[in-house]
């Protein structure tokens, strides 16, 4: 009954932090750009920040990739509550399956949203199944973070997992977007990209500080 009822708890907590955040956002012109040009994108987040984009981005047409595991169930029930559709699957489980419903995603007119690093890890890189769908898709790769004034960091996990509190300050940093065109080396695609998001999330910290 708990885990049925988490999700519900869940999405009730984080909507009492939409409430009580003082959000600025930074960097809107790149996502506006793109939709003014009639193009998808891919935004781009480090997995220890994803539960504040449930209060960011309810409702605005995006799929995310969830891990089909049980835990992954209920991130999925929270992400479908705040309107984001999953698409389940990850690296190890389910992952072409994944990328397919992804794709399919962009053919319907949606826009993807996907943690590079997760959902294992290792901590801030870079693994190839973004750049794959960046490049076969030709859509570009916007950085997309989160800086919290007020959070809880749970310190054990393999990527310190970041939760938001409320009464705070927030932060929403979008980054300039990055191609992988066909040809390209993805050893150094993936560079560019990590560089990107790394220095979104530096000026985001240094923004909410």
């Amino acid at each position: 009954m708990l885990r049925a009822l988490a999700p519900y708890l869940a999405y009730a907590y984080l909507t009492f932090v939409k409430w009580t955040t003082r959000l600025r956002v930074v960097g809107a012109e790149h996502p506006q750009q793109m939709r003014r040009q009639g193009r998808h994108y891919i935004l781009a987040f480090w997995h220890n920040r994803q539960v504040f984009f449930t209060t960011t981005h309810r409702h605005q047409g995006f799929s995310v990739m969830v891990s089909m595991s049980r835990d992954g169930g209920v991130i999925a029930k929270v992400m479908s509550l705040s309107g984001i559709h999953a698409s389940r699957g990850s690296s190890s489980r389910g992952g072409a399956a994944g990328v397919r419903e992804m794709a399919a995603v962009i053919e319907r007119g949606g826009d993807l949203a996907i943690s590079p690093d997760g959902p294992k890890g290792p901590v801030y890189e870079v693994k190839p199944g973004v750049l794959f769908l960046a490049q076969k898709l030709s859509i570009p790769i916007i950085p997309i973070t989160n800086a919290l004034s007020r959070k809880i960091v749970f310190k054990r996990s393999w990527d310190q997992f970041q939760v938001p509190l409320p009464f705070g300050r927030a932060v929403l940093g979008y980054g300039e977007p990055i191609w992988v065109r066909e040809g390209d080396d993805m050893e150094e695609a993936a560079r560019r990209v990590k560089a990107g998001m790394d220095r979104n999330t530096q000026e985001a910290e240094r923004a909410v500080a």
